[in-house]
């Protein structure tokens, strides 16, 4: 917007100053050159009567010594601007600001105005002279024009563009700028706000935005806000319904227990107990998931990372189970964090990495700057990097084996949904061993 607000004014000021150049050289031509051709004539037909002895003086004396005469040829470095240009030497290079270079159409014009024998002529040297002749003794064919010449010095000749109009033009130039930089930023500022709420909207934190700026942009920001309220209408809905469905099922999955211990088939009690085991791991995953994206479950306080990785590990290994932690830095890692959050989310990882993966499952913590990163790693064939973003979402199964366990695709959902609940990052990789590497990253508190 700042380019297009400085094209469209440097576009208007050419205009203008095509048009102020050819109004002024009309000008010039029409009433500028025909008034100093009448001056000159009146001058020469006065000078006529003052004999040649008294001219140069008189000239002086009118002048208050500014002009005088030249009773020769006309100067080597002078040249009559011809309006039907001749052969002549070579102009040396026009200084900066030099007010011939102005004056040269000027020139031309009015000598081709004169009709009486009189030539008006530049000079060619270091200081601008104009020089107009008196006498009609002339010899246009051999190139002599040995007459009487008015000298008049042109130093005190303002260029037409000088440097303070130049400086004022440019101030203006630059306050116009700051203006539309202004404006810009007026308009541009809530959407560059808008932008930012998308981006918090697609990472799992909405924020409402205020609307300002122009009147588009506020309806933009009003619905957007709409919109957000139409996706936690729906996101509550759907919280509810996942939270309904499985605390509905635990009666009847009570009964059907209580049902299967009184059959004396144990094949067939076995198989149901097995079935019934699937069932209620499904249930609680689905309440897990629920629980996990609810902001309004968690409880935030400060904690020491490494300690707590620590006892989560050895409550694995105690039963057991081929987990391991790492070698990690001694010193706490401080988070704010939810134990019981958290805590779901590291078993539903290493219950991932038992049922999916092979053991054993290696659990590491380090710091990278202000984030700490959790890393759990197992020995199995990993996911292939083109599916890996599709694990992520809620319901995914990427093999059938899948179903056999009691999944309903939930286990890297939930975990996704603890980590941004936390304002972290979670991502999968391939580990050393060839295995799924899941790496969390969540902001460290100062020490």
């Amino acid at each position: 917007m700042v380019l297009l607000t400085l094209g469209t004014i440097l576009l208007v000021q050419a205009a203008t100053f095509a048009s102020v150049a050819y109004f002024r050289k009309k000008f010039t031509e029409e009433v500028a050159v025909e008034l100093t051709a009448t001056t000159i004539r009146t001058l020469r037909a006065s000078l006529a009567e003052i004999p040649s002895r008294e001219r140069a003086d008189f000239v002086q004396r009118a002048s208050q010594n500014e002009w005088r005469l030249w009773s020769r040829n006309l100067p080597s470095n002078a040249s009559v601007e011809e309006h039907r240009p001749r052969h002549r030497p070579q102009r040396p290079p026009p200084q900066a600001n030099d007010i011939r270079d102005n004056l040269r159409a000027f020139v031309k014009a009015l000598n081709a105005r004169l009709n009486d024998g009189t030539r008006v002529a530049l000079s060619r040297g270091p200081e601008p002279r104009l020089y107009i002749s008196l006498l009609p003794d002339i010899d246009e064919d051999e190139g002599n024009y040995n007459r009487e010449w008015l000298v008049i010095p042109l130093d005190r000749i303002a260029p037409p563009v000088a440097t303070p109009v130049i400086v004022v033009w440019l101030t203006g130039m630059g306050l116009l700028l700051l203006l539309s930089a202004a404006f810009s930023w007026h308009i541009t500022r809530p959407l560059t706000r808008l932008a930012q709420a998308a981006d918090r909207l697609a990472a799992g934190q909405p924020e409402r935005v205020t609307p300002s700026g122009p009147r588009e942009t506020r309806a933009l920001a009003e619905r957007f806000n709409a919109m957000q309220d139409t996706l936690a209408e729906t996101s509550a809905v759907q919280r509810t319904l996942l939270a309904g469905l499985p605390h509905d099922l635990k009666g009847p999955l009570s009964r059907m227990w209580l049902r299967i211990e009184m059959v004396e088939d144990a094949p067939f009690r076995e198989g149901m107990r097995k079935d019934l085991q699937d069932m209620q791991r499904m249930v609680d995953q689905f309440i897990g998931f629920v629980r996990g994206s609810d902001p309004g479950s968690y409880n935030f306080a400060r904690m020491d990372l490494r300690a707590w990785l620590k006892e989560q590990v050895d409550a694995w290994e105690s039963v057991g189970s081929p987990v391991s932690m790492l070698p990690c830095a001694v010193q706490p890692v401080w988070i704010q964090g939810d134990r019981s959050a958290l805590g779901r989310l590291l078993d539903n990882l290493i219950t991932n990495a038992h049922n999916h993966g092979a053991p054993p499952v290696e659990v590491g913590l380090r710091t990278n700057g202000d984030m700490a990163v959790i890393e759990v790693s197992d020995h199995g064939e990993g996911i292939s990097a083109q599916r890996r973003a599709e694990a992520l979402r809620p319901f995914s199964r990427l093999d059938d084996a899948r179903t056999r366990t009691g999944s309903v695709g939930l286990g890297l959902a939930l975990a996704d949904a603890i980590v941004r609940a936390h304002h972290g990052e979670m991502a999968l990789d391939e580990a050393a061993s060839g295995g799924l590497m899941v790496r969390i990253s969540v902001p460290r508190l100062p020490a």
